[in-house]
């Protein structure tokens, strides 16, 4: 019998560590929260420095009672939560429950990886519940719920039930809406780029840009300008004015912390931030390696911190001496320093847990994402401990014209200097270093817009390199300064300025980890929820754009709560938060967010019905059923929709798709259910559905949607017929016919089909991916249907 009980949060961290500890520890998950707020209602006592009032989560009651059977049979207790604020939270939530049911010792102990020398390591030292992590954690979590509470119930009453705002996600969606605005008050600005190919004495061509006219950059704003330039450069003598060469190195990029983790997935990996941290949480807690069994394959994936532990920079450098060779080994252990203030430096950064777990290794036993991730994280780490990437450039200027002149309307340069100065830029790899494990950066998105850089690198004829190389021997056969050089073919090239890009979720991150808005465990969870919202959308690109929602809830809560949803007091508050967890009172960092915030609470519910006709707009017809009122666009739970002004006085209502009254179209079928009637194209909360025109006497529909399929339950002695069907979220499912008459639960997320499985003879099996999976044995085989059919 077990007399050492441990809890953590999850079965698949409880299963690895199952392997380490033996049969001396009984280890149960709390799968996460075990007491929270309730779900109704603001459940926090402003009157009374702000006092949760905590109640079990009705689904984890069972698990509760569990653990407490658990405890009451134990030893010792090992609260194992997760390291973070969080874990620390849910660790005094879980000893609050036990402490009344047991008189055993609760003890924390923490893992940063999970790995047989840091759990035995942990288990021999454990801790106490850290009570500052505690009240951080409790001081977010009801600075959350009063804005979330009572800003939400209000926007209920005014735009629309169904409607939420957040401390941190409104803020975020402000970032969207405010560069969207940006976009579409940006003016395009008219410029040109002019090019040529150069050639110098017995050496190939190359291609140049204008860079510099007279003493300013070059600025071609219109096309007369441009002909004139082309013009002189084609008539004007040149020369070559100067050649400059340079051997630059790159350090590699810090290891991983929860945020450039987010970005670079997203930017190499095409990866949702939701999927990043979904999986990063897998590989932590422990993936099953054949006869190795469940192991922890990275640090704990929730940090801030670029610091790397001794241990692991000796294990990094011992792999890419013997795998890469000595000369891609950096001369000293490289450590990164924390990038700010607000760096918690409690967790390393996020790398493997051993260099044993080679991505060829352990490719079998992972999906296609795990192995993805897992290998971008493996290449960041090593690539810290290898040496510079080293880059020999060369710049070539090409002077046209005569010096000390000046193109019309320029100031003449410094003395000596042409009227025209052509430049290419080129670069090229000397020693891959740290790039033969990361490869080269792709230029990402900046954020910024506006012109095309004159001055990116291109590929450029050895010779250049050669000669740039050999310029400070004073070879007489070589072309320097001052030598004849030909300029030929000058074209111009028409281009517009660009307004700076809408947001991925990459930029986005980025965005919010310099602004200091939140904190990078909690990104996944903001981007989820103004998208699930319908807030906002991922557009082409699968950049992220306000939706029409979007910009009527960020407008009423950035005029009414100016001073509460704007980025610098929302940062000021992450820094408030932060010394909660140094020992500042919790309540006090509180009451100085209520005192204003409840001010403007008041005065939005004294403005309420003035607000509420800010959000409508008028179409200027009159209501057909009253006759008095006008007919305006408001907002519903559903969407947006036509009434009368007049409401609930008159209640007249139309539908609307995409901003217009949108009629029943005919299908021209007759309905299968009554016979009599006909099918028609609706518009529902979902989209376009088909239903009867007999409704409500006839209740038939149909979800285009949605798959077409009739399969027989394998449930004996059913007798339904398993068809798609839609959860309330809208997700689809296949479920019987059968789930009211009966009662038959039979359902399956993926698209069953009519074949029975060989292994063990259940009648149907389910489309995942390129495979069909039986969901009775999990038998796998190739899929031969058509492609796309899941």
């Amino acid at each position: 019998m077990s007399s050492k009980l441990m809890i953590v949060e999850s079965p698949a961290k409880a299963k690895t560590l199952s392997r380490y500890l033996g049969n001396d520890y009984a280890i149960k998950a709390s799968m996460g929260h075990v007491r929270d707020l309730p779900e109704k209602g603001l459940s926090v006592d402003v009157k009374k420095d702000f006092t949760p009032s905590y109640e079990v989560i009705e689904r984890k009651k069972k698990t509760v009672s569990d653990l407490q059977k658990a405890a009451g049979k134990a030893e010792t207790i090992l609260l194992a939560t997760d390291p973070d604020r969080e874990g620390e939270a849910i660790a005094w939530h879980i000893a609050h429950l036990l402490e009344k049911k047991t008189n055993a010792p609760l003890q924390r102990v923490m893992f940063h990886e999970i790995t047989k020398k840091a759990v035995k390591e942990a288990v021999e030292h454990p801790g106490e519940i850290d009570l500052n992590k505690v009240d951080a954690q409790q001081a977010r979590r009801v600075l959350d719920r009063l804005v979330g509470y009572l800003v939400s119930s209000e926007l209920n009453k005014v735009i629309a039930r169904g409607l939420s705002a957040g401390r941190v996600q409104s803020v975020a969606l402000r970032l969207i809406v405010e560069r969207e605005l940006e976009i579409e008050a940006f003016v395009p600005e008219e410029y040109w780029i002019i090019s040529a190919l150069a050639k110098l004495e017995h050496g190939e061509q190359f291609k140049v840009k204008l860079a510099r006219m007279g003493g300013e950059e070059a600025s071609v704003t219109g096309g007369e300008i441009a002909q004139q330039v082309i013009s002189d450069l084609q008539s004007m003598p040149a020369k070559l004015f100067d050649l400059r060469h340079r051997v630059t190195k790159q350090n590699p990029a810090p290891p991983f912390t929860t945020s450039t983790l987010q970005q670079e997935a997203a930017r190499r990996l095409s990866m949702s931030v939701k999927r990043t941290m979904v999986i990063a949480q897998r590989l932590y807690e422990g993936v099953e390696l054949g006869d190795h069994g469940s192991i922890g394959l990275i640090t704990y994936m929730r940090t801030d911190s670029t610091r790397i532990s001794p241990v692991a920079i000796g294990m990094a450098r011992d792999f890419i001496k013997e795998t890469y060779g000595e000369n891609y080994l950096f001369e000293r252990a490289r450590q990164y320093k924390p990038k700010g203030k607000r760096t918690q430096d409690a967790h390393e950064a996020i790398r493997p847990t051993s260099t044993e777990w080679t991505p060829d290794k352990v490719r079998k036993f992972l999906d296609r994402d795990q192995l993805r991730l897992y290998e971008l994280i493996w290449n960041r780490f090593l690539a810290t401990q290898m040496a510079e990437a080293v880059y020999e450039g060369v710049t070539v200027d090409i002077g046209v014209g005569e010096p000390g002149t000046a193109p019309a309307g320029f100031e003449q340069g410094a003395e000596g200097q042409p009227p025209y100065l052509l430049r290419a830029v080129g670069r090229k790899l000397l020693f891959a270093g740290f790039r033969a494990l990361w490869g080269e950066d792709e230029n990402g998105d900046n954020g910024k817009g506006g012109r095309e850089d004159a001055d990116k690198p291109t590929q450029l004829p050895e010779y250049l390199f050669q000669l740039a190389r050999s310029k400070d021997a004073e070879l007489p056969a070589l072309p320097k300064p001052g030598d004849d050089a030909e300029v030929r073919d000058v074209e111009g090239e028409q281009k517009f300025t660009q307004p700076p890009p809408r947001y991925s979720e990459s930029s986005l991150v980025r965005t919010l980890d310099e602004l200091g808005i939140g904190r990078p465990s909690t990104y996944a969870q903001i981007i989820s929820t103004i998208l699930d919202r319908k807030y906002v959308e991922r557009r082409e690109k699968r950049k992220l754009t306000p939706t029409e929602l979007g910009r009527t809830v960020n407008g009423v809560l950035v005029k009414e709560f100016e001073d509460v949803f704007n980025v610098k007091f929302t940062a000021t508050m992450e820094e408030a938060l932060d010394k909660v967890e140094e020992g500042a009172s919790w309540v006090e960092t509180v009451r100085t967010f209520w005192e204003p915030f409840s001010e403007d609470i008041e005065k939005f519910k004294k403005r309420r019905e003035e607000i509420k006709q800010d959000t409508m707009t008028s179409t200027g017809r009159v209501c057909p059923e009253c006759g008095k009122g006008e007919l305006v666009e408001r907002w519903g739970r559903f969407g947006k929709f036509i009434s009368c002004n007049r409401y609930p006085e008159c209640k007249y209502i139309e539908k609307v798709a995409n901003g217009e009254k949108a009629a029943p179209v005919p299908t021209g079928r007759t309905c299968p259910k009554c016979g009599e009637g006909e099918l028609v194209i609706r518009h529902g909360r979902r989209g376009e559905f088909i239903a009867c025109n007999r409704y409500p006497k006839c209740d038939y529909t149909e979800d285009p949607s949605v798959p077409k399929i009739e399969i027989p339950c394998p449930r004996d002695g059913c007798g339904g017929t398993i068809t798609a069907k839609r959860t309330r979220r809208g997700k689809v499912f296949y479920g019987c016919s059968n789930w009211k008459e009966k009662q038959c639960k039979v359902a399956f997320w993926d698209q069953p089909v009519e074949k029975k499985c060989p292994s063990c003879g259940y009648p149907l099996m389910t489309i995942k991916g390129e495979n069909l999976v039986c969901p009775e044995c999990e038998h796998k085989e190739p899929y031969e249907g058509e492609a796309g059919a899941a």
